[in-house]
C-alpha cells in the first residue's frame, strides 16, 4: 500500500463557508468530509485568523492546502517561503482578481497551484499565464443526494429556477449599468432572469437564509424540471441540480465554456441559450408524460454522481498532489 499523502489544511474558521450551518455548505463538506474520506490522504486542519506559524509544518507534511488565497486564509503565514512544501490554494470569483488585488497572494503565500470548479479558460482571463490551475469540480456531497422524491411524484407542469436574479424594473437596470457595471444580476444571470419572467417558471428556494425544504437537494427534487443558467461560467448549481434527479435545463454556450463539464445535450441534460430557451421549455411542457424526460434526468444524475461528486473531485486533487511531491 502506498504511503498516505500528508496534507495540512490551513483556513479561517470564522469564514462562513466553513460553517456547516451556512446555507451554502458545499465548501464545508468538501474540505471537512470529502478530503478525509479519501484513503490516499491524511489530513490535519489548522484554523487560524490573523496569523499562522507555518514553520511548524516542516518535515511533517507533503502538501499545504489553503482554504482560499485571500478571504479564507490567515492574513499572515509566518515562514511559508522558507518551506519546501507545495502550496495549493482554492481560488474563487476569478473576475474579482483586479478588484481585490488577489494576484499579490501568489508570492505572499508561495502558491504553486490553484484549483476550483471553473474552467481553465475562465481562470486565465484574469490571472497570468504562468500561474498553474486545475479545474476540480467539487460541490456534490453524495449523501445529500440519496432517497430523494421519485421523478414521477414531482411537480411536472412547472419548471424551477433558483438563485440570484437581475432586477426587472428599468430604474434598477439603469442604476446597475452606471454604478455597478459587470456586477449586477443581469450581467451574471441574464438568461436565468429571462427564464424567471415566464409564467410556467417558479423561483423559490429560501426563506431568509434557510431553504424551504431540508436542504437544496430536497428542494430541487420537488420538481421534474429545473434551470441552471449563468452567463460566464457554470456554477455548482449545474451539477447539484442534475444530481437531484431533475431534468436540468443548462445554459451551455461558447461564452460560458460549459462543455468542459461533460454533459451531453438530449442525453444527460437539455442545453439552452437566449435564443432557444422558450422553445426547449415548451417541448417539455407540451409532452410532459414522455418517458424520455425521466431517462435524460436519470442519465444526468448517473453521470454527475459517477464523475462530478466530491469524492471524484478529491481523486483529481490526489493526482495533482502526486505530481507535485
Amino acid at each position: 500500500m502506498d504511503k498516505k499523502i500528508r496534507v495540512a489544511f490551513i483556513y479561517k474558521a470564522s469564514n462562513q463557508f466553513y460553517n456547516k450551518e451556512h446555507f451554502d455548505n458545499t465548501t464545508y463538506y468538501f474540505a471537512m468530509h470529502a478530503l478525509k474520506r479519501n484513503k490516499n490522504l491524511e489530513v490535519d486542519y489548522f484554523p487560524a485568523e490573523k496569523s499562522f506559524d507555518a514553520t511548524k509544518l516542516k518535515g511533517k507534511y507533503d502538501i499545504i492546502m489553503l482554504g482560499n488565497h485571500n478571504s479564507s486564509t490567515p492574513d499572515e503565514l509566518i515562514g511559508i517561503k522558507q518551506l519546501d512544501i507545495p502550496v495549493i490554494a482554492r481560488c474563487g470569483d476569478f473576475h474579482n482578481a483586479k478588484k481585490y488585488n488577489t494576484i499579490k497572494f501568489h508570492e505572499k503565500y508561495k502558491i504553486d497551484y490553484y484549483y476550483n470548479f471553473m474552467s481553465e479558460n475562465y481562470f486565465y482571463k484574469f490571472y497570468p499565464k504562468d500561474f498553474k490551475y486545475k479545474p476540480i469540480i467539487l460541490g456534490v456531497e453524495p449523501n445529500f443526494y440519496q432517497n430523494l422524491k421519485p421523478f414521477k411524484d414531482r411537480i411536472k407542469d412547472r419548471i424551477l429556477v433558483t438563485g440570484a436574479l437581475g432586477k426587472k424594473n428599468l430604474k434598477s437596470k439603469l442604476a446597475n449599468r452606471i454604478l455597478n457595471p459587470k456586477r449586477s444580476g443581469w450581467y451574471f444571470y441574464k438568461l436565468r432572469t429571462m427564464c424567471n419572467q415566464l409564467p410556467h417558471v417558479d423561483h423559490s428556494g429560501m426563506i431568509g437564509k434557510k431553504y424551504v425544504n431540508d436542504n437544496f437537494a430536497s428542494h430541487l427534487s420537488q420538481y421534474q424540471g429545473a434551470i441552471a443558467a449563468t452567463t460566464f461560467y457554470p456554477t455548482i448549481k449545474y451539477w447539484e441540480t442534475s444530481a437531484s434527479g431533475c431534468l436540468t435545463f443548462m445554459e451551455i454556450t461558447e461564452q460560458n465554456d460549459g462543455a468542459y463539464l461533460g454533459y451531453k445535450d438530449g442525453e444527460t441534460a437539455i442545453f439552452i441559450n437566449e435564443k432557444n430557451y422558450e422553445k426547449k421549455f415548451e417541448l417539455f411542457l407540451n409532452d410532459i408524460d414522455n418517458p424520455k424526460w425521466e431517462k435524460i434526468a436519470n442519465n444526468g444524475r448517473e453521470f454527475t454522481m459517477n464523475n462530478l461528486s466530491n469524492d471524484k473531485a478529491v481523486e483529481s486533487l490526489v493526482k495533482l498532489f502526486k505530481s507535485l511531491i
